[in-house]
C-alpha cells in the first residue's frame, strides 16, 4: 500500500508517517519500482500503536522503548509493567501540580475585585513579588 493508504488506515496524517520515518521510528519501507514506497500491514499496526501510546502521554523516546520491548515477545513483561509505572507516576506528579496552579490560580481571582485600578490589582502584586 502507499502512504496515503497507510496514513488512512493507521488513523494519522501522511506528515506524521513521514516524520516517523525520518526520526527512526517508523521503518523506512522498501520502495517500488515507481519510485513510491511500499508499506504493508505491519507498518499500519506500528502506526496504531504508536498513535495509542501518544495518546496516553507516551513521548517518542519512550514510545522507542516500549516498540524495543515489545519487539522481545518471548521475554518476561516486568520491564514493560515498569515502564508504563514510571508514566503514570509522571503523569501523577504532573496533575498535582496542575493543582497547586488551578489553586493558586482560583485564589488570586477570588482576591481581585475586577475593577479598579490596574495599580493595585492583587494578581499583579502577587506575579511581581519575589519569591520568598
Amino acid at each position: 500500500m502507499q502512504i496515503g493508504q497507510l496514513a488512512k488506515r493507521a488513523g494519522v496524517p501522511i506528515d506524521t508517517v513521514r516524520y516517523y520515518e525520518r526520526n527512526g521510528i517508523l521503518p523506512a519501507p522498501e520502495r517500488q519500482a515507481s519510485g513510491y514506497r511500499a508499506y504493508d500491514e505491519r507498518d499500519v499496526e506500528r502506526l496504531r500503536f504508536l498513535r495509542r501510546a501518544k495518546a496516553l502521554g507516551f513521548t517518542l523516546v519512550e514510545i522507542r522503548d516500549l516498540l524495543a520491548l515489545s519487539a522481545s515477545r518471548g521475554d518476561d513483561m516486568a520491564g514493560l509493567k515498569a515502564t508504563a509505572s514510571e508514566k503514570l507516576a509522571d503523569v501523577e506528579r504532573k496533575l498535582a501540580e496542575l493543582g497547586r496552579i488551578r489553586d493558586g490560580l482560583s485564589a488570586l481571582i477570588e482576591a481581585c475585585p475586577g475593577h479598579g485600578a490596574l495599580e493595585r490589582c492583587p494578581i499583579l502584586a502577587a506575579l511581581a513579588q519575589e519569591d520568598a
